[in-house]
């Protein structure tokens, strides 16, 4: 199964795409971005039967999956400078599972962050290739993987409708709900599809 992990709508301040937009452009081009979901990961803001977030951290950007009314009671995601250790380990604790986003983004990612104040405990997995990543930040992702032994996942980030699904995730079990996704995640069952490079011509 094949999901987009990180994607934004006309809800998130920065993105003007409408999800039904997104639909139809996954459907005329089945072919070259085989995907069998999204996930919208709305800046700032979180409407529990809509959505999931992105969260701001002193340690970068966190994309948190399966939030429920005990995570949205522990933490205010309005606020743009929450302690990523404490996210990381109380979402988890609390039955989510929390995942930095473009981590080789030059100072605001994972991987500089790591450089000025050392590494989070409880990381599972880190976004490995990103829709929006500039040359030579998903190396250094990889990079950061190796080291620390963290599994990837992939998302378009977009924020127009033209680059959905041109990264995303795979998984071997079939994600039917949000319970099911989460504990994908958790385990580290998840690995990073690019769907930008063609594909290589048979002889």
């Amino acid at each position: 199964m094949i999901l987009d992990l990180h994607l934004h709508s006309e809800l998130s301040d920065d993105s003007r795409a409408p999800v039904e937009a997104y639909l139809k452009l996954l459907q005329r081009k089945r072919a070259e971005r085989p995907l069998d979901g999204i996930v919208l990961t709305e800046h700032r803001q979180f409407d529990l039967h809509r959505d999931l977030r992105e969260v701001e951290t002193d340690y970068g950007h966190v994309l948190v999956y399966g939030v429920n009314a005990d995570i949205l009671a522990r933490f205010d995601f309005a606020d743009v400078r929450l302690p990523a250790q404490e996210v990381i380990g109380e979402v988890y604790r609390l039955g989510g599972v929390a995942l930095p986003c473009h981590p080789g983004r030059p100072n605001v990612g994972l991987c500089a962050h790591y450089e000025s104040k050392g590494p989070l405990d409880g990381v599972i997995a880190v976004e490995a290739l990103n829709g929006g990543s500039k040359k030579g930040e998903d190396a250094r992702v990889q990079e950061l993987m190796r080291q620390y032994g963290y599994a990837g996942f992939g998302g378009s980030d977009s924020h127009l409708v033209s680059f959905v699904g041109i990264v995303a995730t795979e998984f071997d079990a079939d994600i039917r709900s949000m319970d099911d996704l989460v504990r994908e995640l958790r385990g580290g069952r998840c690995r990073a599809v690019d769907f930008r490079q063609p594909a290589p011509v048979s002889a």
